[in-house]
């Protein structure tokens, strides 16, 4: 049982360093840091994808000689691989969403510099509570134009 746990460390690491941006995300009032959070969590599951894409003693996917039929023209000889070839794809599904986590990054923190021009803050909960001190005074108007009791 042990052997099995210490033989896939990576895994872990990645999945701990995983649940830490996570927390980060969900638990920080700061929304530069939820950022941070979900950066460090994408960054990991890049890192996941990777690593379970990775071939040990695998060449990179182009066909070598000694793969080669022996009668490449008419299809004939066609005999096992020599070598083992690893897969691309998730390494380029990876580069695209690495390529789409900055793009997501740079319009978050665009829209918090936004937000802090607006509010003033950054703050989630500041933010909140001004959100509510303006819903319950447009209320009120509300209430006063219309002629009902306000509470």
């Amino acid at each position: 049982m042990w052997d099995i746990i210490l033989e896939r460390g990576s895994y872990w690491a990645i999945i701990a360093v995983m649940m830490i941006g996570l927390y980060i995300a969900f638990s920080a009032e700061n929304l530069i840091k939820r950022l941070v959070g979900l950066s460090l969590f994408q960054t990991t599951i890049c890192l996941f994808y990777v690593k379970l894409a990775n071939v040990a003693n695998a060449t990179a996917p182009v066909l070598l000689a000694e793969d080669m039929p022996k009668d490449a023209y008419r299809g004939e000889g066609v005999a096992e691989l020599v070598h083992v070839y690893s897969n691309p794809l998730p390494h380029v599904l990876m580069l695209t969403a690495i390529v789409v986590g900055v793009a997501t990054l740079s319009l978050g923190l665009a829209l918090i510099v936004r937000i802090n021009e607006s509010y003033g803050t950054i703050e989630a909960d500041e933010i909140y509570a001004s959100d509510v001190k303006v819903q319950m005074a447009e209320d009120a108007d509300a209430a006063r134009t219309s002629g009902e009791v306000v509470r």
